[in-house]
């Protein structure tokens, strides 16, 4: 192998990478690295910057300045070469519909120069991986949402891509269909060592799949650790409570020191605290004495979704329901790089 193609152990450098859109900065001095064989989850509120990074990432942005590489390869001095080092799976479906799915896979490894009979072998290893072999020959149209997903996933690893960037790839799937996706992006990693960088909207997923997580938020990364160093730099319990009014149980519970935080979410209360079980009846009699009424309340561990919580002010669930997760709004997203 020549010099040229010699990898970094890192299949992603970023260093101090930002891009402006006139005086609005969507990415903002970003430095992080991904390791070889990583499955990475990039979080973000809408219009945090994380498409705009990613679009910078898969080369169709520029940087305003900073530097990034993928798989070594300088995606502004090098872009071909970064560009043939990666596989893209878009959430807005990208397959020709009237094309049976060997022709979609044949057309594809075309683009990217493939001779015609690595084309052939390289179809028959990637629908194998994607367990759609019985269908290789079935028009696009007449598959199932799941099936067009993990098409989508074998198109993308067609020409060999060391790292291959996921958007959204369970959004509107079915919670089994969603488990194989992942199923099969977990067996991509373990037995082709293949880097992942996704986004997706559901944070327990994310949690379950990913090595590593970065929160960004006005186009800064915020937060970047594992899941399970994410939840526990929370510390303490959750006691989660239903009531009619947040604002009042935070006026009611405001002078108690041992209270790290107060959340309010999707109409309920967080409350986040150590010795979760000791305080509940203080919370209660508070709230009863401020003519609250607790209708449920329960306690539980961080989750992913209280580390997004508490870096963004917002929930996914809540940024689901603005509804600029919308197909329309994400094609535009990635026509304009916001």
């Amino acid at each position: 192998m020549s010099d040229h193609l010699v990898k970094d152990l890192n299949a992603i450098e970023l260093n101090a990478l930002t891009k402006k859109f006139g005086d609005f900065t969507a990415v903002n001095d970003v430095t992080l690295s991904v390791a070889e064989g990583e499955i990475f989850g990039l979080l973000g509120p809408n219009g945090a910057g994380k498409t705009t990074l990613i679009s910078m990432l898969v080369t169709m942005k520029r940087p305003t300045s900073g530097n990034a590489k993928v798989s070594g390869f300088d995606v502004v001095s090098d872009p071909g070469m970064a560009r043939r080092s990666i596989g893209i799976v878009f959430q807005d479906p990208s397959l020709d519909e009237e094309l049976t799915a060997h022709q979609n896979l044949e057309l594809h490894g075309a683009m990217y120069g493939m001779e015609k009979e690595t084309r052939e072998e390289r179809i028959n290893q990637v629908i194998e991986m994607v367990e759609l072999k019985n269908r290789l020959h079935d028009q696009v149209k007449n598959y199932s949402g799941g099936m067009r997903r993990r098409l989508e996933i074998a198109r993308g690893l067609m020409h060999y891509p060391k790292v291959l960037f996921l958007d959204e790839p369970t959004v509107g799937l079915d919670p089994q269909t969603r488990k194989h996706i992942w199923e099969y992006i977990k067996k991509l990693r373990q037995e082709h060592n293949v880097t992942i960088v996704l986004t997706t909207h559901y944070l327990d997923e994310a949690d379950g799949v990913c090595d590593k997580v970065a929160i960004i938020d006005m186009g800064k990364i915020i937060a970047l650790d594992t899941p399970e160093n994410l939840k526990n730099s929370l510390g303490g319990d959750i006691v989660s409570i239903q009531t009619d009014g947040c604002e009042k149980v935070k006026k009611a519970l405001n002078n108690f020191a041992w209270i790290k935080e107060i959340k309010c979410h999707d109409g309920k209360t967080d409350i986040r605290l150590e010795q979760s079980e000791k305080k509940v009846p203080t919370i209660l009699k508070e709230t009863e004495k401020n003519g609250i009424e607790v209708k449920s309340i329960n306690i539980r561990k961080p989750t992913l979704d209280d580390v997004f919580l508490h870096y963004t002010g917002r929930t996914i669930r809540e940024e689901e329901a603005s509804g600029k997760f919308s197909m329309r709004l994400r094609r535009k997203a990635w026509g304009r790089g916001r």
